[in-house]
Formats: structure tokens, C-alpha cells, sequence
């Protein structure tokens, strides 16, 4: 079983990690108490108080949390004594819940049991051996005062176990806040008619009310005020070139002047230090890097506004990433290939991970640079002139589908093929199209949203010629990443597609930067608005170099429980997944194929994986390193969000 961490090879984790930890033990444990307790205040008043606890109170706070497990731990003998009777324990408190005077309310319960699945799984000596860690012999140290201190075991751990304790004992609270939940029924259901129906809907119109609130907190591209500040933008972008209005409507103007340094930048927008210096080691160092002269007309002006952090975030880069891909620049085609793209490419240009989709890689670059990009490790530069692969090569990964014509769809993606020109497209195309077998040709481009322009009448009767129904397939995957990208070209690009019958889907990447609270569902419900289907909300691959944008899988359940699913189904379309590398995806809503298997010393959880063959081929699960909760809640405070409304975040497995 293979076993991956994003940036760090030990579970001891990299010197910047343990650099962290020593940070966030300064600044004291100022989320703890709040989360546990379930005493918040907002999050400027938590920042104000952050130095205010040292490490030894999350120690009491964890013995607090359940001095049941304390007393088992202090009184076992070793280590196995310890597993033993916890396990002993768990089995009683499981089997409590199926008493019929315990007065818990069942979803109260569900949480008990859950976690007791958890807590089993953690205390597994082959989950220990396989991930080289066990958090039982750090509790039981921990409660026999042996010498484990802040420098060996992170606030982060002590947190996943200060919840999961309580859980275990019925003591979540998600439910209420000063007590346990109790049986009981809903005043709604206690009555009936018009009464109930009352009832009801004043709890609904809370509920949707506050949906609101949140939607406020993020304009989309088509608001009148949004549309006025980038037409600006647009101005100072045309001035800046030396472009006109008919400039601004021709692609090719666009990719001719595509920004590949910080030059443009330093004059148009306000960038941080942190940024220009970022850039300008990019540039240095022939990282590469680009953002189309449209792109750049949706950063606003002056950073202070904030609205367009996942619009800098997208092409940005941060001086770690920049550091790391210098670093490893000779062999960064095996350390960033998370996916294992070297493994699963039985031809040039084609990767297979499933019995009827293939990938066709046809062009190795695109109009801008996604800092977060699944393939940065393949693509040298921007807009790179050698880009496309050979004729030659293309047609022997063509005829390379005429020996396996169990692959139905194809998706052609790169780089973005869209960047291509319309007798290549044309060209690939037809040669597809030739082939019975060839149901469905997907296009993965994000040219609808960094260079709407590209989507020309002509471009657009090409495809529909191919798009033929009850017999071929056109479809088209794009990345819209937040609703500040959906502009009002945008929805023209979009628009003109479907008039064709072609279908646009969406393949949101799910990272800090549309994480909050109602970021994602905005984009969803805009993204209905212009014609385009939600598809996946991918969690981040584990990539050394973007780690910084990666948020935990538990976020990412939380989302899709608590606020995507207050969207009616037309708008939730998408599904939430993980890339196993070499696998593939696995449902991150089937709970049964993946579980936590370990705390790890830093507070990451370690999930086993199973794949998508499970049930059909006994392919080995994979272990995977998730980010600590309780750092990403640190960086969601530090950028002023009320932590209070991710509490239940811990009790997402």
C-alpha cells in the first residue's frame, strides 16, 4: 500500500512545517477553546486573544473532553493493555446508544457512532504499521506525563482528539450549542396544516435568509458595479498594448499579447511584494507563468478591494512555489506528477485510468498559467511555440484507439487543445468521427473564462458539425473557479456553445481561495445562470508545490452537507471527488470507500482509499496525508472569517 503526503516524506513533516507548528504554539491556542467549548466570539475578537493560551490548556482540554479515556489510558500497564480496554470501551458506549432509555437524539447517535468507527480504526495496529505512526502510544504518554511536549505533538492533533473524544461520548453539540441533543420532536411536527406548514417555512426563510447573507459577500462578474470597474480595466489594458476596441474582440491579439513577466503588472495593477517578487523569479528562472490581457482586466485595480483573490490566486504564484519548482526543475516531471501520468500512458499522448475514457493530449500548452495546474510538470512555457504535438504522433495515438475500442470517450484536453487552430480542431475531429466506436469527444479548455473571445462563430460550427445526437457526442469541460470569473463574455461564449446543442460542464477545483462558507454555492447557482453544469468539485491533488491552496477533505464534505445541499438538485449537479494517482476518482460522498486510518503527530489525517475497481478487481487502496484542520482554520480566521461557523468541520471523516 502506498503511502503520500503533500510536502513532507516523514511524519515528522519539513523543517517549514515544524516551522508552523512552533508559530501557531506562540501565538497559543486561541481556536481551541472556542471550538470546543463552543464559546465563539467573532473573528477579530479571536485574533485579539490569540496569546492568550498556552499548550498545556489544550492538554487539560483534552482530558476534559472525556475523562473516561483518560482514566484508561493513565491506568494501563503498556500499550496494548491501553488498546484493549478502548476498545473494550468503545464497544459499551456503541452498544449504550441502542439502550432504550438513553434519551441522545438519534442524529446525536449517528455522530456517536460514526466516531466510534473512527476512533477503532485509529487504534488498529496494521493502520500503525502502515502508517509508521500510532496516536494511541501519543495518548498514552500523554496521559502518563511521560515527556511529550508541543515539540513532538501539534495543538492540530490534540484538537482532532479533543473532538473525536467528545464525540465518542455523545458530547458533539452540533446540534445545540450549551447541551447535548435530546429526543424530542420539532415544534413543525407537533402540529398540523396550515399550522405546521407556518411552522415550517419561518425556519426555512431563516435558513434561506442567511444563505443570502453569504451570497452578498461574493459579486459575480455580471453585476452592473463589478462590469463598470473592468471596463476600466479594460482601458488601461488597451492603452497599455496599444489595442483597440475590434483588438479586444480578436483572440489572436489576446495570445500575441499574453503577459509573461511582472512589467505589465507593475503598471496596471497593485501587486504585494511578496507577489512582484514571485513574478519576477518566474520570469527569471523561466518558470512558466501568463495571464491573457482579458484575464487581467478581472483583477481589480487595488488589492484592498479583495473581491478578486481567487482571480490573483489562479495565476499569481506565491515565492514558496516558485522556490520549489526552481528547485526542481530537472526532475519535476516524476516529483509533480501526482497522478502518475508516466505510469498510466500506454502511448504517446494518451492516458487511460478507465475501461471506456482515455485522455488525448494533443497540445502542451495554454493561453494562461493555472499556479495550481494538474500538469504543470509537463508544460515548459506559455504559449510555447513547440506546443503541439507532431502530426505524426498524433496519428499513431489516433490509431491507437483501433486496438482498443472498448474506449467510447475521449477526452481531448493538454494544455488547453482549445488554443489549437480551427483546421487542427477540424482535423482531430474528423478523425474521431471516423471511428464507430467513438461515441463522445469531450474538449477540457478553459478558454470560456481566461479568453472568451476564442469561441468563434466558426469555431463553434466546426464542433456542432461533429454533434450529431443518437450517435456523437461534442461536450465541453471548462474551470470556472469562482463567480467573480463569470463575466458578461463570459455568458456570450457559453451561450453561443449551447445554441449549438453542445453542452458546457464545470470542474471546480475546491482550494482556500473558494472554500468559505457559500463561496462554492454562489459559483454553482452563477454558473446556472449562464448555461454551464456544475460536474466535479475536485479536492486538490496533494502536490508538494500547492499545498498552501489545498483545504482538508472534511471541508469539502461539510460544503457539499451543510450549504450545497440547500440548493435545489438542478444547481448541486456536481460531485465531489478525489484522484487517486494512477487510479482515479473516488466519490468522496461513498463513505464506504474511503476511512481515516490515523492522526498523524501534526494533526493531518492519513485516509485509506479504495479504488474505483473495488467489488470488481482487488486493486491495493491508497493511503493519502491530508492538511490539518486546525491549520486551515487558522488561515480562515487570519482572513477574518468567524470561525464559529465551521465548528462542525471536525465531525466530517
Amino acid at each position: 500500500m502506498e503511502t503520500r503526503s503533500p510536502g513532507k516524506k516523514a511524519a515528522t513533516g519539513t523543517d517549514r512545517r515544524k516551522k508552523r507548528e512552533e508559530d501557531s504554539r506562540a501565538k497559543a491556542g486561541y481556536l481551541g477553546t472556542r471550538i470546543v467549548d463552543d464559546v465563539f466570539a467573532d473573528a477579530a475578537e479571536m485574533l485579539k486573544t490569540r496569546f492568550e493560551y498556552d499548550y498545556n490548556s489544550y492538554i487539560d482540554m483534552l482530558w476534559n473532553s472525556n475523562p473516561d479515556i483518560r482514566s484508561i489510558l493513565e491506568s494501563a500497564a503498556d500499550l496494548e493493555s491501553a488498546r484493549d480496554s478502548l476498545y473494550t470501551w468503545l464497544d459499551r458506549a456503541e452498544r449504550k446508544i441502542f439502550a432504550v432509555d438513553n434519551d441522545l437524539h438519534i442524529l446525536e447517535k449517528a455522530t456517536v457512532r460514526e466516531c466510534v468507527r473512527v476512533f477503532r480504526s485509529i487504534l488498529g495496529p496494521i493502520n500503525e504499521k502502515r502508517t509508521e505512526t500510532s496516536a494511541l502510544r501519543i495518548l498514552w504518554e500523554l496521559a502518563r506525563d511521560r515527556e511529550v511536549t508541543g515539540k513532538d505533538v501539534s495543538i492540530a492533533f490534540l484538537m482532532e482528539f479533543i473532538n473525536l473524544f467528545r464525540g465518542v461520548a455523545g458530547m458533539a453539540n452540533i446540534y445545540y450549542e450549551s447541551e447535548g441533543a435530546k429526543k424530542g420532536i420539532p415544534d413543525f411536527l407537533r402540529k398540523q396544516g396550515s399550522e405546521a406548514a407556518e411552522a415550517r417555512t419561518r425556519i426555512l426563510d431563516e435558513i434561506g435568509e442567511g444563505m443570502a447573507k453569504y451570497f452578498r459577500k461574493f459579486p459575480s462578474g455580471l453585476e452592473p458595479e463589478v462590469i463598470g470597474w473592468r471596463e476600466q480595466n479594460k482601458k488601461n489594458v488597451l492603452r497599455y498594448f496599444g489595442g483597440s476596441d475590434d483588438d479586444w474582440y480578436d483572440y489572436r491579439w489576446h495570445l500575441k499579447n499574453v503577459i509573461k513577466d511582472e512589467k505589465p503588472l507593475l503598471k496596471l495593477i497593485e501587486l504585494s511584494p511578496a507577489q512582484k517578487e514571485a513574478v519576477s523569479k518566474a520570469a527569471q528562472n523561466r518558470i512558466p507563468f501568463g495571464i491573457t490581457p482579458y484575464y487581467l482586466s478581472l483583477i481589480d485595480k487595488q488589492m484592498a478591494l479583495g473581491y478578486d483573490h481567487a482571480v490573483r490566486a489562479q495565476v499569481i504564484p506565491p515565492p514558496d512555489y516558485i522556490d520549489l519548482m526552481v528547485e526542481s526543475r530537472d526532475v519535476r516531471g516524476m516529483r509533480f506528477d501526482f497522478m502518475g501520468e508516466h505510469d498510466t500512458s500506454p502511448s504517446e499522448l494518451i492516458t487511460r485510468r478507465y475501461p471506456g475514457i482515455c485522455i488525448l493530449k494533443p497540445y502542451n500548452t495554454c493561453s494562461q498559467i493555472c499556479v495550481y495546474c494538474q500538469r504543470n510538470w509537463e508544460i515548459d512555457e506559455c504559449m510555447d511555440p513547440d506546443a503541439q504535438a507532431a502530426d505524426e504522433v498524433i496519428d499513431r495515438a489516433i490509431e491507437w484507439l483501433d486496438r482498443h475500442k472498448s474506449v467510447g470517450d475521449i477526452l481531448i484536453t493538454g494544455g488547453d487543445p482549445m488554443i489549437m487552430d480551427d483546421a487542427t480542431i477540424e482535423r482531430l475531429l474528423e478523425a474521431l468521427a471516423a471511428k464507430d466506436h467513438i461515441y463522445r469527444v469531450r474538449f477540457g479548455t478553459r478558454t470560456p473564462v481566461v479568453l472568451p473571445m476564442r469561441w468563434t462563430p466558426n469555431l463553434v460550427s466546426i464542433l456542432e458539425r461533429f454533434n450529431v445526437p443518437g450517435r456523437r457526442q461534442i461536450a465541453v469541460m471548462t474551470h470556472f473557479e469562482h463567480s467573480y470569473e463569470i463575466t458578461p463574455e463570459a455568458a456570450a461564449a457559453v451561450g453561443m456553445i449551447r445554441k449549438a446543442g453542445i453542452g458546457v460542464y464545470n470542474q471546480q477545483v475546491f482550494t482556500i481561495e473558494n472554500s468559505r462558507r457559500f463561496e462554492s454555492v454562489k459559483l454553482r447557482k452563477d454558473l446556472k445562470s449562464i448555461g454551464v453544469d456544475p460536474y466535479y468539485t475536485f479536492n486538490m491533488k496533494g502536490k508538494d508545490e500547492t499545498r498552501r491552496y489545498m483545504v482538508p477533505i472534511a471541508r469539502l464534505l461539510q460544503e457539499r452537507k451543510e450549504e450545497a445541499r440547500l440548493l435545489p438538485g438542478l444547481d448541486r449537479t456536481d460531485e465531489p471527488v478525489f484522484n487517486v494517482p494512477r487510479l482515479g476518482k473516488n466519490h468522496l460522498r461513498a463513505w464506504q470507500d474511503h476511512r481515516v486510518v490515523m492522526i498523524m503527530p501534526d494533526g493531518s489525517r492519513v485516509y485509506e482509499f479504495h479504488p474505483w475497481e473495488k467489488n470488481i478487481a482487488p486493486v491495493p487502496p491508497y493511503n493519502y496525508i491530508d492538511v490539518p484542520i486546525y491549520h486551515y482554520l487558522e488561515e480562515l480566521a487570519a482572513r477574518g472569517e468567524n470561525i464559529r461557523d465551521y465548528r462542525t468541520i471536525w465531525y466530517y471523516y
